[in-house]
């Protein structure tokens, strides 16, 4: 049987969202890669950060894994 998992920066960024549950320091990303989804969580020590970052992945939405990491969030910090 054959490993599909993908592995490393690939795929396409299609949703980002926040846990509607406690603790609301979580994030969800869906993302698309070779025609399948994929979801995964970002947990964050502080809550108010954790939705900046939603609020900027949500602008990237369509973007590819590799080119939102390449951009520059140093004004968040």
């Amino acid at each position: 049987m054959e490993n599909k998992k993908p592995r490393g920066e690939v795929g396409v960024l299609r949703e980002a969202f926040l846990s509607r549950i406690e603790p609301h320091a979580r994030l969800f990303l869906i993302v698309e890669h070779e025609g399948e989804e994929y979801i995964g969580c970002m947990m964050f020590d502080d809550a108010m950060f954790c939705g900046q970052v939603c609020e900027f992945l949500k602008q990237h939405c369509g973007k590819t894994v590799v080119e939102i990491g390449n951009l520059d969030l140093g004004y968040l910090f």
